[in-house]
């Protein structure tokens, strides 16, 4: 990665803002992996989808009850996960 990355970027892999970035990281090696054919990769594109879903719904309930910081810190979310069995 160059030096300077936008600051989009450098959230994107901020594991305390992302928590995705396992997802992230498996589709992109399937496609690179696969020559970039899309319906390789469906199985890692909807785990994505399904963790993006899980923690924006999370974060919805917390900004509703008024807890900061709307996303659990990477800790946090590990201990979450944990507590359940494998939510996507």
């Amino acid at each position: 990665p160059s030096a300077i990355m936008s600051r989009h970027a450098q959230q994107l892999r901020d594991h305390d803002r992302n928590p995705c970035i396992a997802e992230t990281d498996a589709s992109r090696k399937c496609m690179d992996d696969n020559n970039y054919k899309k319906d390789m990769c469906t199985d890692y594109f909807l785990k994505y989808k399904n963790c993006r879903k899980f923690w924006h719904d999370i974060m919805m309930q917390r900004k509703r009850n008024g807890v900061k910081p709307e996303m659990p810190s990477a800790e946090e979310r590990r201990k979450i996960l944990e507590s359940m069995e494998k939510p996507y």
